[in-house]
């Protein structure tokens, strides 16, 4: 069976240090394709060409499946241009900056009976899948306050438009879809949602720090972005009716590849911080972290493609990561809870 061509739109981190490697590591995939707005940049592997716009690329027959990895701004428009192509999509996170817009998208997919997905490949992290398993071997009983960090030392405001202040820009875009699909898979949809989002970082356009709080009525699901935290937070704090776990470190699977390592490599996705279980008696131990798989994401992706296989997640559970970032924006701008309808 032939492979399935893949093209991809725009040539910035994100294609070189996930998308690229991910879609190599795939053999129902092959990277064609590149759209990069400078002529003489350097592809992102060999033998991948670098095309000028979107409608050469979607003018080769042979790209099947198309990455949507543009400033977030421009996510909804390039997606529909795509899907009214034919082509399946991929679409970095966020999915889209309106909720409306996310809807829409869902509808045309299926209208036209195409793959649309949204880059989720955090689903595949070591430390959430080390707390995933130990949430449902039941190591805590029921859980009652489940907290993800997802914090990093920039103090500094870098010249880019993920801090600019430009619609789609700010922490809670950027790092909120990942720690709400997260939660969402664990716990399904929250009754509510508050938020505090603010600027702290001198000179900072854009949010640069998110506490946003999941209410169910069992517990509370504590989401948590910050720029200036040099150190000490745990990436996954929770705590239940039987126990306690905490994981210490983030997944080492960006840093892996930011360094030259691909999947398969023997190292990729080893975790050596582990995850750590109190019991009820305060007794503590170590749970190795199992391998990550963020290549995952892609492998699936291919399956659905060509119908051997489920998505990589259902609109559904992108629709409601959507939802939740909105409502988190919302309960931040008006100072309430917002309720879920």
């Amino acid at each position: 069976m032939s492979r399935i061509g893949v093209g991809i739109i725009g040539n910035g981190m994100a294609t070189r240090v996930f998308h690229a490697p991910y879609i190599r590591a795939c053999q129902d995939l092959e990277l064609k394709a590149v759209v990069a707005r400078r002529p003489d940049a350097e592809a992102p592997a060999e033998g991948v060409a670098i095309v000028p716009d979107v409608e050469t690329l979607l003018a080769d027959p042979a790209i099947g499946l198309v990455v949507v990895a543009t400033p977030s701004a421009t996510h909804a428009e390039i997606a529909r241009q795509v899907l009214e192509e034919g082509r399946h999509v991929v679409v970095e996170k966020p999915f889209t900056l309106e909720l409306a817009e996310a809807r829409a998208l869902a509808a045309l997919a299926q209208e036209r009976g195409l793959v649309l997905s949204v880059f989720h490949n955090r689903r595949w992290d070591t430390d959430f899948l080390a707390v995933r398993s130990a949430i449902e071997q039941g190591l805590v009983g029921r859980v009652v306050h489940f907290e993800s960090h997802f914090d990093r030392f920039r103090p500094q405001v870098r010249d880019r438009w993920r801090e600019d202040g430009s619609p789609g820009s700010g922490v809670w875009y950027d790092l909120g879809p990942h720690l709400a699909d997260q939660a969402l898979l664990l716990f399904g949809r929250p009754e509510a949602v508050s938020a505090d989002i603010a600027s702290f970082r001198e000179g900072s356009g854009a949010p640069d720090w998110a506490h946003v709080v999941l209410r169910y009525p069992d517990k509370r699901v504590i989401l948590h972005a910050g720029m200036c935290v040099a150190g000490g937070e745990p990436r996954f704090r929770v705590h239940g009716t039987g126990g306690t776990l905490i994981k210490q470190k983030l997944d080492p699977q960006e840093a892996q590849s930011v360094a030259g390592l691909r999947p398969g490599d023997a190292e990729w996705g080893e975790d050596a911080d582990p995850l750590v279980h109190f019991d009820g008696e305060g007794a503590s131990r170590e749970i190795a972290a199992p391998k990550g798989s963020q290549e995952r994401f892609y492998a699936m992706m291919a399956q659905a493609c060509l119908g051997t296989g489920p998505a990589p997640a259902t609109l559904d559970e992108l629709l409601l990561v959507q939802e939740v970032i909105e409502a988190a924006l919302v309960s931040a701008r008006e100072g309430r809870v917002v309720t879920l309808a």
